[in-house]
């Protein structure tokens, strides 16, 4: 009896350090569950009414089936922050099966990389075929890119976290759809709770949108810094976009001049 309370309890360890708190009754009619989620809902901020139109009608019709936990208040050590994202990519990110489309494409899923501690989230579209075939993010010829810009910002891989939206890889590297956002949204929400950044970089308008529940076009968003649940936001060309349109490449840095700046390392 004692190992089987003991199993009970790990598991439920193990739920919580992924970010879930509470779950409805089995015996529960549906309709009933779905009121109960609704209501045990943290608040989000204000940036949350300007959601993206198609995102939200995906949103209403595919309930998560987890609830993400509300921005952190007390900080979480490096073991914990470790655990919580070990937890959430192996039991809900790799098992995960809801975008039939995507589940029967991919290789692998892409969950993230980098420093767990880090002031800076870079947070991207969705993984290519080669970030499908490796498993990390932005490893294919876009990343490359991105390593250069951060080196010129005078960063490291090792110094920032990397992650997308989407954690699997859309076929032949289309955008990613309103219903696909909605499934994998709880899962970045969590990554970015967890990690507690200071700063996030949006790459592109699928993360920019998702992360400021907006419909605008990425041109309308850069330059300017956005809010996220207190976390300063700024946005800017994907590395893929400035593949093939190297003229973005000094918007793009002229950007990343205002971020590093924001930060208090000032590049020129």
């Amino acid at each position: 009896m004692q190992e089987w309370l003991k199993e009970i309890l790990d598991h439920a360890r193990s739920w919580q350090a992924a970010g879930i708190h509470w779950l409805p009754p089995s015996d529960a009619p549906p309709w009933k569950r779905r009121h109960d989620a609704e209501a045990e809902k943290p608040t989000t901020d204000s940036s949350s009414a300007n959601r993206s139109a198609s995102v939200s009608a995906a949103a209403t019709t595919h309930q998560h089936w987890f609830e993400p936990s509300p921005s952190p208040t007390v900080p979480m050590s490096l073991e914990e922050r470790r655990i919580a994202l070990q937890t959430l990519d192996e039991q809900q990110v790799k098992t995960c099966t809801r975008c039939t489309e995507l589940v029967r494409n991919r290789t692998q899923t892409v969950f993230g990389v980098g420093n767990l501690e880090a002031e800076l989230c870079i947070v991207g579209e969705a993984p290519g075929a080669d970030e499908d075939a490796q498993g990390e993010p932005f490893v294919g010829a876009a990343g490359q890119l991105l390593n250069r810009i951060l080196e010129a910002c005078q960063l490291k891989r090792s110094d920032v976290y990397i992650c997308n939206v989407l954690k699997c890889r859309p076929p032949g590297n289309r955008p990613p759809l309103p219903d696909e956002v909605a499934h994998c949204r709880p899962f970045l929400e969590r990554q970015l709770d967890v990690i507690q950044p200071k700063f996030i970089c949006c790459l592109g308008a699928a993360a920019a949108q998702t992360i400021l529940n907006t419909n605008l076009a990425i041109g309308k968003l850069r330059k300017k810094f956005h809010t996220y649940r207190g976390i300063a936001v700024i946005c800017t060309y994907h590395p893929a976009y400035l593949l093939r349109n190297p003229n973005a490449k000094r918007d793009v840095w002229e950007d990343m001049k205002m971020l590093m700046a924001k930060m208090g390392r000032p590049v020129s």
